[in-house]
């Protein structure tokens, strides 16, 4: 059905007779029950969700009716699903009553869906489709409109009930826990962790079914949200601020805007650099007490089936060390403060997100590899090698490989290219990587074969 038939969300007025409304949903809440007001025997059945159909225009609908209806309607209609609407009652909003509890809209009205009189059907034409799709991605407010999680934590106790908009980046998904009310009601609540280039870690909790769903289908570390009217409240049990997903908030995955596209480019830099897992993660154990021995198609079901972090050790080939590349490629300056990729000659920090961007740069150099190794069951590409390990394994400091001539720096290379290494590493999970893992070298020297044949004799045998 073409869009030409429908009347636009800003043209609306409860005047219209038989109006045809279409858009993108970009909200929706749970489905609820009541008792109903002339008989409390019978309960009634409602849920609600939001549909935009231009960049300045979106409006509220609620439906009511009886279970099946409801829970059906509720059941075949999604965020992101673009829908037309038939014959809803257009009503004029009530600030006092059930709409402080609805996101806020930009219409005087809303919309009301009846079993008998409306309809809601999917959109079939690809042209109006094509044209709404992209609305889920703006924000439904101002985009500069936005506390970081820094000024959150600056003011504290000051937000303890506000709603207020977060920009902020996903950076962990924790599980659902479920329970049981003291009258018998199931709930559920989930909390993410968000995090910006102010602050590394801060709470954002969801109860309802549909707010979890969406932030339970989301990757983090390469995710950024906007969440309108996120409720504020003060955690006595952390001594710390968190944000609430309520019925009113709408989250914005991915904005298209100028503010989202520098975050985004801040966390994809601090994922690629590492610098997220060695702040999530506790200090590194000791490489000597690493003893689980893996071939590496074993890391890599490991890595599969158990996706958190882990240690361990093989015996592998390296196929894979770019010594000789440009001692740009090798050696690496980064800003201390973000990560991010730098010049050493730089004044201050060229990421535009970065926490020290007024001040002068403050940098570490090191070196910065990328290692391929290689076993009888498979590759794992792309590993880390970077700082004191890589010096300790290369047995020379960044100084001292620059001071290398070509011929030095190729003889360096095949000292371990080919040949049969110890490696001690980290397991990581990773969206990012093919494989949904990647690797950091925690250690690694060149393998005693006796050692070889009794630890691969060990393995080969407990196949």
């Amino acid at each position: 059905m073409a869009a030409q038939s429908c009347i636009s969300i800003s043209e609306l007025h409860p005047n219209f007779s038989h109006p045809k409304v279409f858009g993108v949903i970009i909200g929706k809440t749970d489905l609820r029950s009541f008792p109903d007001r002339k008989n409390i025997e019978i309960e009634r059945f409602t849920f609600g969700f939001t549909i935009r159909d231009s960049p300045d225009f979106f409006i509220n609908v609620t439906a009511w009716g009886g279970e099946a209806y409801i829970t059906g309607l509720a059941d075949s209609v999604s965020i992101g699903d673009c829908v037309i609407i038939e014959n809803p009652l257009v009503s004029t909003k009530d600030p006092e009553k059930g709409d402080k509890f609805c996101p806020t809209t930009p219409s005087l009205y809303r919309l009301l869906l009846t079993e008998t009189h409306s309809q809601v059907s999917p959109c079939a034409d690809v042209d109006t489709i094509d044209r709404l799709l992209p609305l889920i991605h703006l924000p439904v407010k101002d985009s500069r409109d936005f506390y970081s999680l820094g000024d959150i934590v600056a003011n504290g106790q000051k937000l303890d009930g506000s709603l207020i908009n977060i920009l902020a980046a996903l950076k962990l998904i924790g599980e659902t826990k479920h329970f049981v009310t003291s009258d018998g009601r199931r709930g559920q609540r989930l909390e993410v962790k968000l995090f910006d280039d102010s602050i590394s870690s801060f709470p954002l909790i969801g109860w309802d079914q549909e707010a979890i769903q969406l932030l339970q289908n989301l990757v983090p570390r390469e995710t950024v949200l906007f969440v309108a009217d996120a409720k504020m409240s003060f955690d006595s049990f952390r001594g710390s601020m968190v944000a609430t997903v309520t019925s009113k908030s709408i989250i914005t995955v991915n904005p298209d805007t100028r503010e989202a596209s520098l975050l985004f480019s801040y966390v994809k830099e601090l994922s690629e650099s590492g610098a997220l897992d060695q702040d999530e993660a506790p200090e590194e154990p000791p490489v000597e007490s690493i003893t689980d021995v893996y071939t590496v198609k074993q890391l890599k079901e490991k890595a599969k089936e158990h996706p958190e972090p882990f240690f361990g050790l093989t015996y592998s080939f390296i196929s894979k060390l770019d010594l000789d590349s440009s001692v740009s490629k090798v050696i690496r300056t980064r800003c201390a403060r973000c990560r991010f990729l730098v010049m050493q000659d730089m004044l201050s920090c060229s990421n535009q997100l970065c926490p020290g961007r007024e001040q002068p740069l403050s940098a570490t150099t090191g070196f910065d590899l990328l290692v391929d190794f290689i076993d009888h069951t498979g590759t794992l590409q792309a590993c880390n090698l970077r700082g004191p390990v890589a010096e300790q394994t290369l047995g020379c400091t960044t100084e001292e490989f620059s001071s290398l001539s070509d011929d030095q720096r190729t003889a360096l290379k095949w000292r371990f290219l080919l040949e049969r290494c110890k490696i001690y590493l980290k397991i990581l999970p990773s969206a990012r990587m093919k494989s949904g893992m990647r690797g950091m070298i925690l250690g690694c020297s060149l393998a005693d074969p006796g050692e070889v044949k009794q630890h691969m004799s060990a393995l080969l045998q407990g196949l």
